[in-house]
């Protein structure tokens, strides 16, 4: 399954942000992609930086603009995309939304991030309330997606009761990248931690594991931080954790990679985890924390 992954900067013209991204869309789709995937919140910048009631208006219904935006990109295309939006889905009540388009444009079905962070320039726990919908696969034509988004992805649960529940591949929309104040050393630590978790994913899972991350720095709008400098670097690899791609950490990028669904079996065969799973003796994972 020929695979894409859209890695962009970020303006503060919505319009251009979506038209970029149709373009994007458009060359992958002419390449031979089945799957498209974008990164986090791709609309806007990164507006979670401070806290500010006057950026809840760029939330939107589901179905609303965004989504019948993206619906004919995926119709026109023939492509499964994979979209990250902030969800209105009431007065006061926000998500940050993961929604997948089939291939006629419809939805297919859609996952609201389950961990929210709430750290210095990510304060998401203002704009959005924890996701109700569980870790369940989104079936689509071209396979079941185990869909989550960003900070979902450093959880092993996550990962293990997608896989549980049929994943074909697990997908992570992402914004995520550097405090500039941060050592280089501390940097490079970072970013390899991150990609480390998620192979880690694949290999405990036998699944592949596709990763979207936005490129560019952006401000801080306060003035009280030096801004963020998202670290690129989205990549796809296989069930045993090998790399199969990897895009820029500087650049905006159209990165391809085919990907074997079929091989993870295989794997699975070979590596039997679930099969040795315990479990009879698991049940305190439903604890804090134990004493």
């Amino acid at each position: 399954m020929k695979t894409a992954l859209i890695q962009q900067t970020c303006s503060p013209d919505p319009t251009d942000n979506r038209s970029r991204l149709a373009a994007s869309i458009s060359d992958v789709a002419h390449r031979g992609a089945e799957l498209v995937v974008l990164q986090e919140l791709h609309n806007t910048p990164y507006f979670c930086q401070v806290e500010s009631v006057d950026y809840f208006d760029l939330a939107e219904p589901i179905p609303g603009p965004s989504t019948a935006f993206f619906g004919a990109l995926a119709r026109e295309h023939g492509v499964v995309l994979v979209t990250s939006l902030f969800e209105r889905r009431a007065p006061g009540l926000y998500h940050n939304t993961a929604v997948v388009f089939e291939k006629d444009g419809t939805i297919a079905g859609m996952q609201r991030k389950m961990h929210i962070p709430d750290d210095p320039a990510y304060y998401e726990k203002f704009y959005f309330t924890p996701g109700d919908l569980g870790f369940h696969p989104i079936a689509t034509s071209i396979g079941k997606l185990g869909v989550q988004v960003c900070w979902d992805q450093w959880y092993p649960e996550g990962a293990r009761l997608m896989a549980l529940a049929g994943a074909d591949l697990l997908v992570y929309p992402t914004a995520i990248g550097y405090e500039s104040s941060d050592t280089p050393d501390e940097q490079q630590r970072q970013r390899m931690a991150w990609q480390t978790v998620q192979r880690g994913h694949a290999v405990a899972n036998g699944l592949p594991v596709v990763a979207v991350n936005r490129v560019g720095h952006e401000p801080d709008p306060s003035g009280q931080t030096r801004g963020i400098q998202f670290w690129g670097s989205s990549f796809v690899c296989g069930p045993q954790g090998e790399l199969l791609g990897e895009a820029s950490q500087k650049e905006p990028e159209n990165l391809l990679v085919d990907i074997d669904l079929k091989r993870s079996e295989q794997v699975r065969r070979w590596w039997p985890f679930l099969r040795d799973r315990r479990i009879d003796a698991y049940g305190d994972l439903l604890c804090r924390f134990r004493d």
